[in-house]
């Protein structure tokens, strides 16, 4: 107890002589680890939208019309024994296994949608029903099956397209993923920084002191009684570091995720401070190991006991 006493108080002794340095750490911990954090949340809320998006994943398709075009539909405007073979092949036909759900959209309820959807003006005024494609609108039991669904329809008669939200949403995801990256490259560049700070203070820590541990080897303190406090010194700035980006990290929770980003869009199911929780224990221990190394193999090298 008294050994443990002792070094702490050789570590805080430390601390403030070099108190400028340490907070360079704790500074640098704290944007390291905070970027971390944020691309931990960001790929939380990706996989979170992944599910919920998918879940509700549309394959649409589109039939013929008076005004699809004659390489599209060669035999025209689709019939009504074709519209009744589609139904058939979706109550209980060969897409029936994949289909969950389905409901057909005239050509009426297509343009109340599209005069929703982009509101009223000058463009959309002299749209008439006629415009519009009617079409089957499919819920999957499993999203990721919707190719053999686009293939058992695409050649169907009287299908002019078979479309679905996969792609748009791949570029979505595809966009935040290489945020989550970008935020990943520049946390590891601090995280550098970070470690060549930590041992660029202990090594100052170790020549400035360099009397006192010489003195504390001639009275035969042991190798790890001498190293111990510098240790110490590392870890404690880095878990200040990691605990101010724990900190940072539920304020992006639940103030930008949370609140602000689920007010602007509500269409989506934004992740909140909850997540953060999951996420902090493990800046914390990534701080804390990082010290822990740097610090450790520094006095190894420059502190000669």
């Amino acid at each position: 107890m008294n050994r443990l006493l002792y070094m702490l108080r050789e570590t805080f002794t430390s601390l403030r002589r070099n108190v400028a340095m340490v907070a360079s750490v704790i500074l640098v911990t704290f944007i390291s680890l905070t970027f971390v954090g944020a691309a931990a949340l960001m790929q939380t809320q990706v996989d979170q939208m992944t599910d919920d998006f998918y879940d509700r994943l549309e394959v649409s398709v589109f039939l013929c019309t008076e005004n699809s075009t004659q390489s599209a539909c060669p035999t025209g405007a689709i019939s009504a024994d074709q519209r009744e073979a589609l139904e058939v092949s979706l109550e209980e036909g060969a897409a029936s296994q994949y289909v969950a759900s389905f409901r057909h959209e005239s050509q009426e309820e297509a343009l109340e949608s599209f005069l929703e959807s982009r509101g009223e003006s000058a463009r959309t005024a002299s749209l008439e029903a006629a415009d519009m494609p009617e079409s089957f609108r499919m819920l999957l039991h499993e999203p990721e099956e919707y190719p053999i669904v686009t293939e058992l329809f695409s050649s169907a008669p009287g299908v002019e397209t078979v479309a679905d939200q996969q792609e748009v949403l791949d570029q979505i995801f595809a966009i935040l993923n290489g945020l989550t990256i970008v935020a990943l490259i520049i946390a590891a560049v601090m995280i550098v920084c970070a470690v060549l700070l930590v041992s660029t203070t202990i090594r100052l820590s170790a020549f400035s002191r360099r009397r006192e541990t010489g003195i504390m080897r001639l009275v035969g303190a042991s190798k790890s009684m001498i190293r111990l406090p510098f240790v110490f010194e590392g870890v404690i700035a880095a878990v200040i570091g990691s605990l101010l980006a724990c900190a940072a990290t539920w304020v992006v929770a639940e103030f930008l995720l949370g609140q602000w980003l689920s007010q602007q869009v509500p269409g989506i199911q934004f992740i909140d401070a909850s997540s953060s929780w999951i996420i902090m224990p493990g800046l914390v221990l990534i701080g804390v190991l990082l010290a822990v190394l740097s610090s450790w193999l520094t006095v190894r090298r420059y502190l000669r006991v």
